[in-house]
């Protein structure tokens, strides 16, 4: 036989086994009908609640992959995934384990309320792969997150993966806004610290977190950020929220959490942030209406001088909580100290403010939907600061318009004024 027939009688018995060992692993693999059917039973164990799937295919050229079409939960709110493709490593099915090189999510509705009510059994942990990684890559686009309180946000992102589950490198991102949102997380070579960046309202929140793991299981999270020149109300409307003040901000920020796995962690999230805003703007209330008005009209905008205080942020079961401690601001002469609460869309607020320096002070409080919150004051404190300011505020003739005043709107006992705030 001649060498040329040789080649090609090898080539063609190559491309037969080829061509045999493709059409029986193909008839090995489950229909397309069965393999959605599969999926979504073992979705519905893992989860605990009912699932559909519209359409799910698998194939082995040119490389092993599984394509799975709308995935949903039948819940009152479901969790929707348009489309999803999971890439398995060849080595690991040859090896008889399951892993993957890449996972990616294109399209999909995760409500919050909805992922929270998964009461399913998930099973034991599984060991790590071969080569030490389970999963290399997650990748997603158009994903929408609906929080608590149903403000669905947009995000775009990807991750690369080490053992255990530790990132390497994610890349998070809100699609469409400007100035952009982006978070960066690079590993700090194979220590449990990561090096957090993050660009939001025109400004930077920079920073590094840490990990400590026990041999219980249990991790805390640590870390700490630096908020430098962020526009507040840029960077709340980034994320479909309502700011109720305005300008550049910036601070010191800390944040722990606790829990055994990321979903513990991400809800045991608490942030320490000490900041200043100056000059800022409160955007729905004008100080200098109000007081015109005796609070009767007060559509507008408030110039601040400065804006200080600390905001504590908790995440819970039920959505975050945010607190305003040692609020102070100025708006030429006149001031005020308040303390603020955030919780379910609703606001509670109460401090004191002062009309003029070392003036009256009159206590009042906010209340009500952070859309449209309600503000109570004196009407008699109110009167008599207005007054007083005008009166020889330093001499205490003021305080005492201030208690008769009360007395006369309020038909009972006014309480002291409050003193004015060190300078």
């Amino acid at each position: 036989m001649k060498r040329g027939q040789k080649w090609a009688l090898g080539l063609g018995i190559t491309a037969t086994v080829l061509v045999a060992a493709w059409v029986a692993v193909e008839w090995l693999l489950p229909t397309d009908e069965n393999l959605a059917a599969g999926l979504a039973a073992e979705a519905e164990k893992r989860l605990g609640v009912k699932v559909t799937i519209g359409s799910a295919h698998w194939a082995v050229l040119p490389r092993p992959n599984v394509v799975v079409n709308d995935f949903r939960t039948q819940q009152a709110q479901p969790v929707v995934i348009r489309r999803l493709t999971a890439y398995p490593k060849s080595r690991s099915l040859l090896d008889g384990n399951i892993a993957f090189e890449r996972i990616s999510i294109d399209g999909a509705v995760f409500p919050r309320n909805s992922v929270r009510a998964f009461h399913g059994k998930p099973g034991a942990a599984k060991p790590d792969a071969g080569d030490g990684v389970l999963l290399e890559r997650f990748e997603f686009r158009n994903v929408t997150w609906i929080s608590h309180s149903d403000i669905p946000v947009v995000y775009d992102g990807e991750v690369d993966f080490d053992a255990h589950w530790r990132p390497r490198h994610a890349e998070l991102r809100r699609p469409g806004i400007s100035p952009p949102f982006t978070l960066k997380l690079t590993r700090d070579g194979d220590a449990e610290r990561w090096q957090m960046r993050i660009h939001v309202g025109g400004g930077t929140l920079h920073g590094d977190v840490a990990l400590k793991s026990a041999a219980s299981g249990a991790m805390h999270l640590s870390g700490r950020l630096t908020p430098k020149d962020i526009e507040v109300n840029s960077a709340v409307t980034a994320f479909n929220r309502r700011s109720p003040v305005g300008g550049k901000g910036s601070g010191q920020t800390v944040l722990s959490a606790n829990g055994k796995s990321v979903g513990e962690l991400a809800r045991s999230l608490l942030t320490r942030t000490d900041f200043s805003v100056n000059p800022a703007t409160i955007l729905r209330f004008d100080l200098d209406k109000a007081i015109s008005t005796l609070g009767k009209e007060k559509d507008g905008q408030t110039t601040l001088q400065e804006l200080t205080g600390r905001m504590e942020t908790q995440n819970t079961d039920e959505g975050m909580r945010v607190n305003y401690t040692g609020l102070k601001a100025r708006a030429g002469d006149r001031s005020a100290t308040a303390a603020v609460t955030v919780y379910h869309r609703q606001l509670e607020a109460s401090g004191i403010l002062y009309l003029v320096a070392g003036g009256t002070g009159i206590p009042f409080s906010v209340n009500g939907p952070v859309d449209k919150p309600k503000m109570t004051v004196s009407k008699g404190a109110f009167v008599g600061a207005t007054i007083g300011a005008e009166v020889l505020p330093d001499t205490g003739i003021g305080a005492r318009i201030v208690n008769a005043l009360g007395r006369m709107f309020s038909g009972g006992a006014q309480e002291p004024a409050a003193e004015a705030p060190d300078k």
